[in-house]
């Protein structure tokens, strides 16, 4: 396995921002990176995502974040450097990296091309036992399998949270057939991963129902977004009148809701797939999976093989995210507007032209 962890000796200097406690202030942070090995590709970051699972492992929400935490899995920017052993990159090449940088390849996931789920992954930013330190750095490294080469027609910036939010919802709607016209799809939640949501199941062809809390959302929804039909979750005649008319439901929502009135949506065999990640559990009446034979799903990121097609697919039908552009040292104030959902519906770091050394 050719990835180490942070702990080890790096020769490559580097500098971001970290947070070094649960207070979750980001401050100048000067660190290394290893040397480019034989199948390692070196790259200057232009653009890092920022996205609500940052905001949370700031925190320290999932009691295992480790400080100095530097954040960033949506990272884009240019080749610098590539081992002697890569091919597919080379200087000069746009790329972007997620949220693995390698694995052990040789469990059955890897060998079944489901690597984000490997025991031994090596994160990007901190949320598994072996990590690197994230994209808000000047420089990142990461082995050849785990980076994507970028289309040349997709926007930096605008792409940058496909690496996230993209392949989080693209990925269950590959690997459940929801990528076929006709099909009846359902999304819980407007915002960074719903807006993405809609925009993929369009271009698949499919016919999209929003669902959420808030009549606010509608007249984006239908107008903006295009989408079909809007219901209000706690509208119950809207809710009921629904009942049994979509295939699938993708649960964008990062908060604890009611999952009964969702499957009530559901045709038989109906799948309800989560891809938000609530903190407290969720609670499901037997009834709701038993009546229709309905299928309770999860779904995280996706495989390096449905990465690289998911920034293709974007590219071929101008997929992209609505972004707000940031200096870095607007960083600590974007954090705490995540936490007020108060961004539509991604902030993006201009790290090439703000971040400066110390």
């Amino acid at each position: 396995m050719a990835a180490v962890s942070q702990n080890d000796v790096y020769p490559v200097k580097a500098f971001g921002l970290a947070a070094r406690d649960s207070s979750g202030v980001f401050t100048p942070f000067n660190f290394s990176r290893r040397a480019t090995g034989e199948h390692d590709v070196q790259f200057k970051v232009l653009y890092c995502g920022v996205c609500n699972f940052d905001n949370e492992m700031r925190r320290n929400k999932f009691g295992m974040t480790k400080f100095p935490y530097v954040f960033g899995h949506e990272i884009v920017g240019v080749v610098t450097e590539v081992g002697c052993k890569v091919q597919k990159f080379k200087t000069g090449d746009k790329v972007g990296v997620s949220f693995i940088i390698d694995t052990c390849r040789e469990c059955e996931t890897c060998k079944n091309e489901l690597e984000m789920y490997c025991k031994k992954a090596v994160a990007t930013d901190g949320f598994f036992e072996t990590s690197s330190y994230g994209g808000c750095s000047n420089i990142m490294m990461a082995d050849k399998n785990f980076v994507v080469l970028w289309p040349e027609n997709l926007p930096l910036d605008s792409g940058a949270p496909l690496l996230c939010s993209g392949i989080t919802v693209y990925s269950p709607m590959r690997r459940y057939g929801l990528d076929k016209p006709g099909i009846q799809v359902g999304i819980v939640g407007l915002g960074g991963l719903g807006h993405l949501a809609i925009r993929f199941a369009k271009a698949f062809g499919a016919n999209v129902t929003v669902i959420s809390s808030s009549l606010k959302k509608k007249e984006e929804a239908l107008d903006k977004f295009g989408v079909d039909s809007f219901l209000v979750s706690n509208h119950s005649e809207e809710m009921e009148a629904a009942n049994g008319t979509l295939d699938a439901i993708l649960d964008t929502l990062p908060m604890v809701h009611p999952l009964d009135p969702l499957f009530s949506l559901l045709k038989p065999l109906g799948k309800l797939i989560i891809i938000g990640a609530p903190e407290t559990p969720f609670e499901v009446a037997a009834p709701s999976l038993l009546q229709g034979g309905k299928i309770l799903a999860g779904s995280a990121a996706g495989s390096m093989k449905e990465t690289q097609e998911m920034v293709d697919f974007a590219a071929k039908h101008n997929i992209v995210a609505d972004v707000e552009v940031i200096p870095i040292d607007y960083v600590n104030t974007a954090m705490d507007r995540i936490e007020k959902s108060d961004v539509k519906y991604r902030f993006v770091i201009d790290i090439g032209n703000t971040l400066k050394s110390n």
